[in-house]
């Protein structure tokens, strides 16, 4: 026995149904086992890598690589693709059958049709590479350099009579080549515009088609727009931008009329998307002045709701639009950001017209040179806009901190009760700055205004870290567990930093309206969180008593035992296996096979408790009387089977 043929064996013997379930899950391994009868010509190579072909709805070449930690990487011919299949784990299933019956699984021949369809190739590994290559780069002709030359040699002996009764011949045989020869010619002749009007119509003929498509049935209507895009991009290398510019106005209006009725996924929106990517490539080299095609540009993009101008970035970066055009676009968007009526609410539907404006203007003065101008807008714009957090933002890299502090607190003020997301960020930047400044306890503050208002193991986690920085960590540690069990906030949170309960941290410099109430009722004790914290702290005996009380408060769910079981199986296994024998008999309960396999998790965690316990006996009365009480449910006896034979190869 060589040594390939050693290690291999050696390591299947280590592997067990484990590390297949953690590889694949139970569902592809059940399914694996019915096709390990299917494998045929199983062979391997001197890396460890098993081959086979196995038969299922077709014959499939598959592969799997061991590596000697116990590793698995798979490769099957099959239209599997979430991870791996059935056919992957029979062969390995087949070949632990081969070790355990002691016999030599071969080598590998890479000739045979096995061999060459897992190893293919090389020229035509390559040929497919290219013509994949060539499927994502649509500008690359259609042929290779040597067909084309070939072709062209063929060519080159036809007169030109005969050249013109193959183009004659080749336009009554395919309409598509005749329409090319005709609009080649009107480019050619400079007569555009039976071109442009044929271009209008099938615009509106493409736009006003309804657009579905069912992925799951494989069936639907799309427009194609494939030769709406190849014709704006000839007119624009002839040099063409205006009338480029026209139809894309056209397909601009009647594309996003299409798309609010279309029925996709997305493929319309990508597909006049591509066409307008040419249309704002020719918006440089239109009539229009340089700042009325960034104008013209920006009114689409402040309108585009399907992310079909993505390309109006790099025109915006043009280096050909200096400083004056920006100026003079800057200008304008300011008279347009007057003439508009102020929100009537501060809700987001409200302003959203205006705050876009308001972005688009402060990009703008930023291309203009115009950066000085940017705070004073902000501020102008603040309550209508509810433009606070980036105010703040911009003032503190202005250097202007205590003026982004006091923008922090009006912003919160203005937006605790209508609009708790913008006052959280506030409130954030108001943190962060407390940090840059090295005032500790203030972090730690709001740290605990975090934890009161949405009290869990992570808020309770980011308090310990800020009050153990500002070495007020045991006081606060005690005000936050009595909190957890009564909810009682500590009454130093109004400011006062003498005081009878001991709280050691500040005020914040905000504070959240008494009414507000962002996280709904909140019962106490908050046993859930309490066992999170004791379970963060190792307190395990604690844990367990606090289990015990939410289950006598009937107020508890699975994630919970989950929880406290994982964590405790090494202190109180008794307590971890209870649990986990009730979710497994819950889950069977539910004769499904899913849930057959998820109690299967379970019983594998109570296996690792009884071995390592030395409670081998105990496991095995489990097992039979799971048996007993189930034996009419073949899916779950099969799962036992497995959980009952470790090992692939005894």
């Amino acid at each position: 026995m060589n040594a390939a043929r050693r290690s291999i064996d050696t390591i299947l013997r280590k592997l067990d149904f484990d590390d297949l379930l953690c590889w694949a899950g139970e569902k592809i391994v059940n399914r694996g086992k019915s096709y390990v009868k299917h494998v045929d010509q199983l062979a391997r190579t001197e890396d460890n890598t098993l081959f086979a072909w196995v038969t299922g709805t077709e014959r499939y070449a598959t592969s799997v690589r061991i590596d000697n930690d116990g590793s698995l990487d798979d490769f099957c011919t099959c239209p599997y693709s979430w991870g791996p299949c059935k056919h992957a784990v029979a062969v390995i299933l087949a070949a632990a059958e081969q070790v355990k019956a002691k016999q030599a699984i071969p080598l590998l021949d890479e000739g045979n049709d096995l061999g060459r369809k897992l190893f293919g190739d090389a020229d035509e590994e390559k040929r497919i590479d290219d013509e994949r290559d060539g499927n994502d780069e649509p500008e690359q002709p259609p042929m290779g350099t040597k067909a084309q030359a070939k072709l062209g040699r063929m060519l080159e002996n036809r007169n030109h009579d005969e050249l013109l009764q193959l183009l004659i011949d080749l336009s009554a045989r395919f309409p598509e080549v005749r329409q090319y020869i005709i609009e080649s010619g009107q480019l050619a002749s400079g007569q555009v515009d039976k071109l442009v009007r044929a271009l209008r119509s099938e615009i509106r003929n493409r736009t006003a088609e309804h657009a579905w498509y069912n992925h799951w049935r494989g069936e639907g209507s799309l427009p194609d727009y494939s030769h709406v895009e190849d014709k704006l991009r000839a007119l624009a290398d002839q040099g063409y931008a205006d009338a480029v510019l026209q139809l894309g106005e056209e397909l601009w209006t009647k594309g996003n009329n299409q798309l609010e009725q279309s029925d996709d996924e997305g493929e319309t929106a990508m597909a006049i998307a591509s066409c307008l990517d040419v249309v704002t490539a020719a918006l440089p080299h239109s009539s229009l002045s340089p700042p009325d095609q960034l104008l013209w540009l920006i009114d689409r993009s402040l309108e585009d709701e399907y992310s079909l101008l993505d390309a109006a970035e790099k025109v915006f970066e043009r280096r050909a639009y200096t400083l004056t055009h920006w100026q003079e676009v800057s200008s304008t968007l300011e008279t347009r950001l007057h003439a508009l009526t102020k929100p009537r609410s501060t809700k987001f539907m409200h302003r959203y017209r205006r705050e876009r404006l308001l972005n688009t203007l402060l990009d703008a003065y930023a291309r203009a040179g115009w950066k000085d101008r940017i705070i004073p807008r902000l501020e102008d714009e603040a309550e209508a806009c509810q433009c606070y957090p980036r105010l703040v933002d911009e003032l503190q890299a202005a250097g202007e901190r205590e003026r982004a502090r006091q923008w922090c607190m009006q912003g919160y003020a203005r937006t605790a009760t209508d609009a708790p997301g913008l006052a959280s960020a506030l409130q954030e930047r108001l943190r962060r700055l407390a940090q840059k400044e090295r005032r500790y306890d203030l972090v730690a503050a709001y740290r605990a205004q975090d934890f009161f208002d949405s009290p869990s193991n992570s808020s309770f986690s980011e308090l310990r870290k800020a009050a153990e920085k500002a070495k007020s960590w045991p006081a606060v540690r005690t005000a936050a567990l009595h909190y957890l069990e009564t909810g009682q906030r500590p009454s130093a949170s109004t400011g006062h930093k003498s005081n009878k309960s001991g709280w050691p941290l500040p005020a914040p410099e905000v504070e959240p309206p008494t009414a507000t109430k962002r996280y709904g009722r909140q019962r106490f004790p908050d046993l859930e969180t309490l066992i999170n914290v004791a379970i963060s702290e190792e307190r395990l005996d604690d844990v367990v008593d606090l289990y015990q009380r939410l289950r006598k408060a009937k107020r508890w769910g699975w994630e919970t035992d989950k929880t406290v079981a994982k964590a405790v199986a090494n202190t109180h296994p008794d307590l971890a296996l209870a649990i986990w024998t009730e979710i497994v008999n819950n889950l069977i309960k539910q004769a499904k096979p899913k849930a057959y396999e998820e109690a299967a998790v379970y019983l594998r965690l109570m296996r690792k408790v009884y071995d390592r316990d030395h409670r081998r006996e105990d496991w095995q009365r489990l097992l039979e009387g799971l048996r007993r009480e189930h034996k009419a449910k073949r899916r779950l006896m099969s799962i036992l089977d497995t959980l009952s034979n470790k090992k692939l190869v005894d």
